[in-house]
């Protein structure tokens, strides 16, 4: 190991602590209409005003987190109290479901398509009630998360754009998304339906979307679990499945089920040998299972997510087995990472890079990136490797 478990704790401590919250907490506030402004260019600058659901409700998640396990520093609980007001007030429609998004005094654009949007708004809720012992924003969380599960087998319902039957797919993204939000929300639901919910997630996840013969996560297949050979079908995101197998190595913890961890340390290492760029470094984010031209034009691009993602899973890989190939895989997604990601000048990470490794664009913040991926990988890297610098006492 290049640095000490010691020295790795204290960065990612300090830089979440720091770097990465004060830069959420100076410029994303919107203190007239509520809620949080995400699309914030390189310097915090607001360069659109539109609030995404699932973004509004990460935020919440994050700042409660911090104010749940790292301080209960009334600044912080403040911030999650803007976001938890603006979406109870906003953020869904009479039956429950979760807008897309709205506008910036928080009147719906988008209607309540994506079931993200609720998975995350039920984290967001569940972890600000663990704050405040908000009575409401526990019930909101246990009703949207019951509403998950019945739209589980049919996600988008009637915003379905497919036609039934001829090629009937199911996504990697839900049971993936299933597995931490059991995680989190267990102590608030029924234990038989956490269990049963664990069971086929984790049945899903590692036995139907996982292939082990062209070791590749697939991000879609058929209904009856088989191939599809199509776009679609052979559509790979590496980041995707990787993020996935610290989920299952968690639930594999609680169940003190060591093989089923090695088997998520095997399929990272695996993924990682599949989406590594050999020319230029960093993680593909999207392939073809069978090495034809992705459909996503995109596909070459280096994004944050996938390799804070990656640094969790190494890094709890490692945590759990000792496996040397997993702090050897660690070090250098570190540093391509830490070289090419963090902002030490303003604060947060940049988001996406084009192959070569360039900044493809200055945004902190967008439709799509948020304080979420930033943070928790922060927090989660800084925890582990505290435990890694006890082991070594």
């Amino acid at each position: 190991m290049n640095q000490s478990p010691k020295k790795l704790a204290e960065l990612y401590r300090h830089t979440l602590l720091d770097n990465v919250i004060p830069f959420w907490e100076n410029y994303s506030i919107d203190n007239e209409y509520g809620g949080y402004f995400t699309c914030l260019d390189r310097d915090g600058s607001v360069y659109d005003t539109d609030k995404f659901t699932w973004l509004q409700a990460r935020q919440v998640w994050t700042f409660s987190k911090l104010y749940n396990h790292v301080e209960r520093r009334p600044n912080w609980l403040e911030v999650a109290k803007k976001g938890y007001r603006f979406l109870k007030q906003n953020g869904c429609d009479e039956k429950g479901n979760w807008y897309f998004s709205c506008n910036r005094q928080g009147e719906p654009l988008v209607q309540p398509y994506n079931i993200f949007s609720d998975c995350f708004a039920a984290l967001g809720f569940h972890e600000y009630s663990q704050a405040t012992g908000d009575e409401e924003a526990r019930n909101i969380a246990v009703q949207t998360y019951r509403n998950i599960h019945d739209r589980q087998d049919n996600p988008k319902g009637k915003y379905e754009k497919s036609v039934p039957g001829t090629r009937p797919l199911k996504g990697f993204a839900l049971p993936m998304m299933l597995s931490v939000l059991n995680l989190e929300m267990e102590d608030i639901l029924e234990s038989e339906q956490v269990e049963q919910s664990f069971e086929r997630c984790t049945q899903e996840v590692m036995e139907v979307f996982w292939d082990p013969e062209r070791k590749v996560m697939h991000e879609y297949v058929l209904e009856d679990g088989t191939f599809s050979d199509s776009y679609e079908g052979r559509l790979v995101n590496p980041g995707h499945g990787i993020e996935a197998m610290w989920f299952i190595m968690e639930i594999a913890r609680r169940r003190s089920d060591q093989e089923l961890i090695e088997r998520a340390v095997d399929i990272t290492l695996d993924l990682l040998e599949l989406g590594w760029d050999q020319q230029y470094g960093g993680i593909y984010y999207f392939l073809d299972s069978d090495g034809h031209p992705p459909l996503q034009l995109e596909w070459t691009q280096k994004l944050w997510w996938v390799h804070l993602e990656t640094l969790i899973s190494l890094s709890k890989g490692y945590l759990f087995t000792g496996r040397e190939e997993c702090m050897e895989w660690y070090e250098k997604i570190h540093d391509y990472s830490w070289s090419h990601f963090s902002d030490e000048e303003h604060g947060e990470w940049f988001g996406y890079l084009n192959r070569r490794g360039e900044r493809y664009t200055s945004l902190k913040g967008s439709k799509w990136k948020g304080c979420f991926h930033v943070p928790r990988a922060m927090y989660e890297c800084w925890q582990t490797f505290e435990a890694l610098d006890q082991q070594d006492r």
